[in-house]
């Protein structure tokens, strides 16, 4: 269970630094109209995206390890607190001094994760059905067709709605990787390619976490990183907590649900709150290296 939790805790720490690369990445492209893919193509092409990307695939392979030894309720609220990382990390080299209210919204992220950790339990292994796998495949792919209008929505709408759509699309990354088959430990991973091949929730996870990164990084340009990052959050943590505990067999330790639920809301609460902090000042044309010696990042 330590382990879980501090593979989850160095997973918030990756997502904390990547949403900073990544926002500003987005910012610096040129917009888009629509679910354009070729956003992703372009931004691929800039290291600070790049730097990005990685930092989220190695926060990936960390939650990887957290979902599958602890209940999602327990992780997703510990990655949520990324947000934390990100508000500490630009007073600390951005200039961003900390208001009032973000230190209390780190305060409540902090006390939120302790009570959450407190009650934490080793996950219960449950055998899961093709059609749970066949479901979130589904999901994932109604999350790529509902991005498609969503997409067409401008300004402070269009950034809440695909925000919204790239928190469903994360959190369902997480419940497909806690549905993957067999023993993904490195000394059993060549064992398992087969399995994995033929496991629907393989694919769901390909292509969540696609939908992801595009709608995400199309919201960021639509509106404000609060705009798109609140919603986000919220997603990804809730919709995750509600499938483990409804259908993956996740609990808290006996006698210990209010705690859970108590740290699960004060965790979401404040990693919301600190959404703001994420905000990206728009480059001035000619100089986009400003984006990053403002005020804002």
């Amino acid at each position: 269970m330590l382990l879980g939790l501090l593979a989850a805790a160095g997973a918030a720490l990756c997502y904390g630094v990547s949403s900073l690369l990544e926002a500003v990445a987005a910012r610096r492209a040129d917009r888009v109209q629509g679910l354009d893919p070729r956003l992703l193509t372009r931004l691929l092409r800039s290291g600070t995206y790049l730097g990005g990307v990685g930092l989220d695939g190695l926060g990936f392979l960390l939650s990887l390890v957290a979902v599958r030894s602890l209940p999602l309720f327990v992780v997703q609220s510990v990655v949520a607190s990324f947000l934390a990382v990100t508000a500490v990390l630009g007073a600390l080299f951005l200039r961003m001094p900390l208001s009032r209210s973000d230190r209390i919204g780190i305060a409540v992220v902090v006390g939120g994760l302790v009570l959450v950790g407190l009650s934490a339990t080793e996950d219960r292994s449950v055998d899961v059905s093709d059609a749970e796998q066949w479901g979130v495949l589904g999901a994932a792919v109604l999350l790529a067709v509902a991005a498609i209008p969503l997409a067409r929505l401008p300004g402070a709408s269009g950034a809440r709605a695909l925000g919204t759509v790239a928190g469903l699309a994360f959190g369902a990354t997480a419940v497909a990787s806690r549905m993957l088959p067999g023993d993904l430990s490195p000394q059993h991973l060549l064992d398992e390619v087969g399995p994995l091949l033929r496991s629907p929730a393989t694919y769901a996870l390909a292509v969540a976490g696609v939908v992801a990164l595009l709608t995400y990084s199309i919201a960021l340009q639509r509106g404000s990183v609060t705009q798109a990052t609140a919603p986000l959050v919220v997603g990804e943590t809730v919709a995750p907590a509600l499938v483990g505990l409804l259908l993956l067999g996740d609990q808290p330790r006996p006698g210990w649900g209010l705690v859970a639920g108590a740290g699960f809301v004060l965790a979401v609460a404040g990693a919301v709150a600190l959404a703001r902090h994420g905000e990206v000042a728009p480059p001035e044309e000619g100089h986009p290296e400003d984006a990053t010696r403002s005020g804002n990042y």
